[in-house]
């Protein structure tokens, strides 16, 4: 599976780190950005992930954070599980494994050409091209949500917003997992495998607010250190989130 893209970056000192007052901030869920800039900005995010297409597994083919998460999520599955996996990229390895053990997988994935690999990959998953702000609660419940790294592809103002169409789109109890990487950026411009991918990223303690002020309570925690295969990519810590739909 395409992490969304994982955001090979490192946290830089006095990058970033201010962080709005409880009592200031807007309500993510009444922010509205200008229809015409997100759409231009899906765009080029999707236009990335097009021309970096296979690339991505052949980069970055270690994914043992991902899958020792998925086997974790699999022993708390009850049977009949469908799962949604956001920014399912080619698939590999997230969705296969999920389909592999007899779950039922929706994929969303932004780029076009990354849904066509998914599909050759993992034929038994359902894949849609979609943003993951698409996701409306009122379509499905799903007992999982899987959304390693591709929550930061999104500017920090609407990760919020996300994580409320998240909650919303589980039954209740159900279970969230997610995955960043640790730094401290807001929308940034960085280039990913010969493209500019746009990210985001928390500290660990602020991203563990985020998730919970969301309504979601997070039930494990998991912190990996990762060298990427890349050339010119640099080593991250990533953080992996295991959490339940909050009352």
């Amino acid at each position: 599976m395409r992490a969304g893209p994982q955001t090979r970056v490192k946290p830089r000192q006095g990058e970033h780190d201010t962080v709005p007052s409880e009592n200031t901030a807007p309500d993510p869920l009444e922010i509205a950005p200008d229809p015409q800039a997100w759409a231009e900005r899906s765009a080029g995010q999707a236009a990335a992930f097009d021309t970096i297409g296979e690339r991505y597994d052949e980069a970055f083919p270690r994914k043992e954070g991902q899958e020792e998460r998925v086997r974790r999520l699999l022993d708390l599955l009850p049977p009949g599980a469908h799962v949604l996996d956001l920014g399912s990229g080619t698939g590999l390895p997230t969705a296969r494994q999920f389909a592999s053990a007899g779950v039922r997988v929706t994929g969303y994935e932004i780029s076009g050409r990354m849904i066509e690999i998914a599909r050759r990959n993992v034929p038994q998953a359902t894949f849609v091209q979609a943003d993951i702000l698409d996701l409306k609660p009122v379509d499905s419940s799903y007992d999982a949500i899987v959304a390693f790294f591709s929550l930061l592809c999104l500017p920090k103002s609407r990760i919020p917003e996300a994580l409320s169409r998240i909650r919303a789109s589980l039954v209740p109890e159900g279970l969230l997992c997610l995955a960043m990487v640790e730094t401290d950026l807001d929308d940034a411009p960085i280039p990913f495998l010969g493209s500019d991918i746009r990210v985001s990223g928390y500290p660990r303690e602020e991203l563990r607010r985020v998730v919970r002020e969301a309504g979601l309570v997070v039930e494990d925690e998991r912190v990996v250190s990762y060298e990427p295969e890349a050339p010119g990519a640099h080593p991250e810590t990533q953080v992996f989130l295991t959490c339940r739909r909050g009352a």
